[in-house]
């Protein structure tokens, strides 16, 4: 398989599961209307199954082999409670990715690895900035993680979908769209690629990069 055709297909198989994660609280919410919240976890065990046999590193393998299980026997015993689970566990999972490439000898930062790939050469003050963006990011998660655990135990399904599923979309919209402006006004004299390029680049090559940072 040519290097095209291996990152087409992960880039394929990346917005499959990108759709599924997105679509995953109106799963729960339905699956707990009508009295199947095995559904959604029982489905994304499998997606976690699948994934720890494709890998090669071991102590992901084992991880995601053990996210899998914990989600399959959630599903049987504790079906509502393991459906509103998952979401707490991706954001901490973010959280850990962000926030792990910030430790000494871990680095690049998690953002300097996707501006590399569009710019190979830049002065350190980009390096810092990366390094900046990466820890808001890593905070934006841990708040998430902490907002998704109280809406799981005090909130009602209604309110813990419209976050999950609508909410954390717009603010990371709002993000993303608030930092590329910001970044034009940060550094008038460079010249910054379009959203289109850069959001090209992140889907092309974001399977390489989040493969290349677990295995940091």
């Amino acid at each position: 398989m040519t290097d095209l055709a291996y990152s087409m297909k992960g880039m394929i198989k990346g917005v499959i599961i990108t759709c599924l994660f997105i679509t995953y609280p109106y799963l729960v919410y339905k699956g707990i209307e009508r009295g199947m919240a095995w559904v959604a976890p029982a489905i994304f065990s499998g997606i976690y199954l699948l994934q720890s046999f494709a890998i090669s590193n071991i102590r992901i393998k084992i991880f995601k082999a053990m996210i899998s299980i914990a989600l399959l026997l959630g599903a049987y015993y504790l079906q509502t409670i393991t459906a509103k689970v998952l979401p707490i566990l991706i954001q901490l999972m973010l959280m850990y990715f962000f926030g792990r490439t910030l430790l000494k000898g871990k680095g690049p930062s998690f953002i300097e690895s996707f501006v590399r790939l569009e710019y190979p050469v830049f002065p350190p003050v980009i390096s810092i900035y990366c390094r900046q963006l990466t820890i808001l990011w890593t905070c934006f998660f841990a708040i998430n993680a902490a907002m998704c655990v109280i809406l799981a135990i005090w909130g009602t399904g209604f309110w813990w979908t419209v976050y999950n599923g609508i909410f954390i979309y717009l603010m990371m919209g709002v993000l993303f769209v608030g930092e590329y402006i910001y970044r034009h006004f940060r550094f008038p004299e460079f010249s910054i690629s379009d959203p289109q390029s850069t959001i090209k680049t992140m889907f092309v090559n974001g399977r390489k990069i989040w493969m290349d940072v677990q295995a940091r």
